[in-house]
């Protein structure tokens, strides 16, 4: 019987799954498998000159030969421009948007530091200049604030005008904002739970805003470390992650739980037995059976393993 709870793993095809990725869809498929719920998969190609021919194809084989099965169709978030579209003018008619012609230079040169870079100054909420054409339109934050209790960072609390500043909702050259495509895709596909790699915690304060001023149910958050290499660098694919090997997935996902805090008995672990499984079903039995969030290391990126950064 279903729970209720829904979650999800949202990659973006810009590659195969790797070891840094394998630890964000472990973690939200177990969060979700173990309290009796659905878990769903999201294909997030907003920018499509990010996007690797057959990466998408590439990422769900792979979630395949670990085991991981989504509980519905995959959404892609370029199939889904107008529910962009609709809630943009959702916040268009609440007065919170705006067009901006400033430059990235421009914002640099007066813009001071925040959390995530430069804080917009708030140039154009007044409205654009003579002779200016807007590049995009931006949300306004004036006196905006949001906190959550993340389930494994703690408490997070932004002040968005000052952290953060009128953030980026669409460009001109037609491309939407993760921080808007993935509020109304969540809400779209009734999201109860979100559990992620700890590089967006930033960005969950501005999701919520959203979500207040459309109107939208907060999820719950659990934001998981992310894996780094020696040098401290988030793996990626300019990081040269290694790809997960779809024909022989179990070594990665006994790294992966043990990098999540479950250290499977060694009864799963051990050589002569990983060797004759054709499937984990047994370590998927075992993980969903022990899963506890509280578990996870409560830090915000954890080194990955030799052999898997």
């Amino acid at each position: 019987m279903n729970s209720g709870y829904r979650g999800r793993f949202a990659p973006s095809p810009t590659g195969p799954l790797h070891f840094g990725s394998l630890i964000a869809a472990v973690a939200s498929y177990l969060d979700a498998k173990s309290r009796g719920g659905e878990w769903l998969v999201r294909i997030e190609d907003l920018d499509p000159p990010r996007v690797v021919a057959g990466a998408t194809d590439d990422i769900m084989r792979t979630l395949e030969a670990c085991g991981m099965r989504c509980d519905g169709a995959v959404i892609h978030q370029s199939t889904r421009f107008d529910a962009y579209h609709a809630a943009l003018h959702r916040l268009r008619r609440r007065g919170v948007i705006y067009p901006c012609a400033c430059s990235r230079r421009e914002i640099s040169d007066s813009a001071l530091a925040g959390i995530e870079g430069p804080v917009y100054p708030g140039t154009c909420r007044g409205g654009v200049a003579a002779g200016r054409t807007a590049r995009a339109l931006r949300i306004d934050t004036r006196g905006a604030g949001a906190g959550f209790e993340d389930a494994v960072q703690g408490r997070v609390r932004q002040n968005l005008e000052t952290d953060i500043g009128d953030f980026v909702l669409y460009r001109t050259d037609h491309v939407f904002a993760y921080q808007l495509a993935v509020v109304v895709d969540d809400a779209g596909q009734g999201i109860t739970d979100i559990v992620r790699g700890a590089d967006l915690l930033h960005s969950t304060p501005r999701q919520i805003y959203l979500q207040q001023l459309l109107g939208y149910a907060t999820p719950r958050y659990a934001h998981v470390p992310v894996a780094v290499n020696a040098a401290g660098e988030k793996l990626s694919k300019q990081t040269h992650a290694p790809a997960v090997d779809p024909g022989a997935p179990l070594p990665a996902l006994i790294a992966a739980l043990r990098f999540l805090g479950h250290a499977p008995p060694r009864e799963l672990t051990c050589r002569s037995t990983t060797s004759r499984i054709a499937a984990p079903s047994s370590l998927w039995d075992w993980a969903i059976a022990n899963w506890r969030i509280e578990r996870v290391p409560r830090a915000a990126a954890v080194v990955a393993p030799l052999g898997h950064s």
